[in-house]
């Protein structure tokens, strides 16, 4: 694509007086696997973010006149009051919701289908992209819109869903010929970049772009690359606004004021989710149905373990992994913040598991390949490589990929 012309698209990236302060530190040097000083440097202070939400003189007056969808769920606050409620009381006229994975209120279990229905608090139709039907909306509900604002807390990582959701809807906007603006916020994992590039041949629902799993995007910087790289359905141009956050950077250490989802409770299971979450494609517990989702890991046949714990159906995990099994295992709520950080995509916890069970190749499922992006890494761990070793075969793709998406990174790294 012309650079110029895609400069008009994601124009104007308005810079603005923060207008909402929400509490954050800030990471003194860049955290990665193979910067264990910088993971202990000291934590300077940094200044207070500003959502791009919460800066309404720069997007508000864009939408008045317009047909807006909102895709948005419980995570698109500005402190006590909803985007949805704030652009309504403003009178912009939001004619449809969009739901992701986990629904509106963010309250649906992990890959639960979530009908569509109707915004109690206004009367809005809520369209959901997690029905089971399609991910893509109908005809007949893109005909009552003009453009699609994005506001909605990711956490980072190429296979959490919520960014996949917005590609699709972006799809969607570039092939109905309609306008689309993000509302970006911090990636709480912005500052690192880690994990296998994804092989295409992998794409499913969560894994949608060529990127490693921890990419240290926002999405306002990740739509910008989806454009910029002609990652859109043929290829298709969108007119594509980014409303940024403002007093960021990538080091910039975001502590999320609301959960993002059902089973990420805190900050811990934010930072070792990368690690963690490849435990769903594997029989191994992930700490689903407990209150350590995330934080540990453990399988009622694993070996030489004194912790254990039991996981339960709940709000958020009604059919966990091992459900009502005594699990034996590691609690990896005693790895520090900076630790989690710095180790990125860790696969020694993976191929711990593996080693211990000795099931073999009843270990891995499918879906093992559709988180880690490949079917490489699954054969690597069978032939027995290190996770240390494994890890160096990632570093041309990502230095590949740092380069790639520099000229759509709107915050200092």
């Amino acid at each position: 694509m012309n650079l110029s012309k895609y400069l008009l698209h994601i124009l104007p990236l308005v810079i603005a007086l923060p207008l909402l302060a929400v509490p954050v530190e800030a990471c003194g040097h860049p955290a990665s696997s193979s910067d264990a000083e910088a993971a202990q440097a000291e934590v300077p202070v940094a200044a207070e973010v500003t959502v791009g939400a919460a800066r309404f003189d720069s997007y508000l007056p864009l939408l008045r006149g317009k047909k807006v969808a909102l895709l948005s769920n419980h995570t698109g606050m500005v402190g006590d009051r909803h985007t949805l409620d704030i652009m309504v009381d403003s009178g912009i006229n939001v004619t449809t919701i969009f739901s992701p994975e986990h629904g509106f209120r963010g309250t649906a279990d992990a890959g639960a289908h979530v009908s569509s229905s109707v915004d109690e608090k206004t009367g809005i139709p809520i369209a959901s992209l997690y029905d089971g039907k399609t991910r893509m909306p109908s005809p007949e509900v893109m005909k009552n819109i003009d453009i699609i604002v994005t506001d909605i807390q990711d956490v980072g990582l190429r296979f959490y869903t919520y960014y996949c959701t917005m590609i699709d809807l972006m799809n969607a906007a570039a092939v109905n010929g309609k306008e689309f603006m993000v509302l970006d916020r911090p990636n709480p994992n912005g500052m690192s970049v880690d994990g296998p590039i994804l092989d295409m041949k992998f794409q499913s629902g969560v894994g949608r772009l060529p990127i490693p799993v921890l990419h240290g995007m926002t999405l306002g910087e990740l739509a910008r690359m989806a454009v910029g790289e002609g990652w859109l359905k043929g290829g298709a141009d969108l007119p594509l606004t980014v409303i940024p956050v403002a007093n960021y950077t990538h080091q910039t250490r975001y502590r999320l004021p609301v959960a993002p989802s059902p089973n990420l409770p805190n900050m811990k299971s934010v930072y070792l989710y990368p690690s963690t979450c490849l435990f769903e494609g594997t029989p191994v517990s992930l700490g689903r149905g407990t209150d350590m989702p995330f934080q540990v890991y453990g399988h009622p046949a694993m070996k030489g373990y004194d912790f254990s714990f039991t996981p339960h159906s709940r709000p958020g995990a009604l059919n966990p992994p091992q459900k009502d099994k005594l699990c034996y295992g590691i609690d990896l709520r005693t790895v520090s913040d900076e630790e989690a950080i710095a180790q990125g995509v860790n696969l020694e916890y993976i191929i711990d598991a593996y080693r211990n069970l000795g099931m073999g190749d009843k270990f891995f499922t499918r879906f093992f390949n559709l988180l880690i992006g490949n079917d490489t890494t699954r054969r690597q761990i069978e032939q027995g490589m290190s996770a240390e070793e494994i890890k160096a075969t990632w570093q041309p793709g990502l230095e590949k990929f740092r380069a790639d998406r520099s000229p759509y990174l709107l915050y200092p790294e």
